[in-house]
């Protein structure tokens, strides 16, 4: 049971770590609204281009782990990494691109 237990939560982790959707326009009383999609693929930390892991190396970083890491892919094709790191009990989300500089 435990193993089953096991397989079907690997399996529903492996499902959302790949999402991909596209454009979608509602209409909701004449205002028109377009919601446009990500692809969010989970990344190693190891995997990481090396100008995102020497800003991770920095001093700015000292002290913080990576603890998950993805790859954005937005629908006009622009990429960026979103780290989600930690320091003690301090949580962070950090937007990098792939050279390290931060993304808004």
């Amino acid at each position: 049971m435990k193993k089953l237990i096991v397989s079907a939560l690997a399996l529903t982790l492996v499902s959302f770590a790949s999402v991909q959707a596209g454009n979608f326009t509602t209409t909701n009383g004449g205002v028109t609204t377009e919601i446009t999609a990500q692809e969010k693929v989970s990344v190693k930390a190891e995997n990481l281009p090396d100008g995102v892991k020497n800003t991770i190396k920095s001093d700015a970083f000292e002290g913080w782990k990576v603890v998950s890491a993805f790859l954005i892919t937005n629908a006009d094709k622009t990429q960026y990494y979103e780290l989600n790191v930690k320091n003690g009990s301090e949580t962070a989300r950090v937007k990098l691109d792939k050279d390290g500089n931060n993304v808004e």
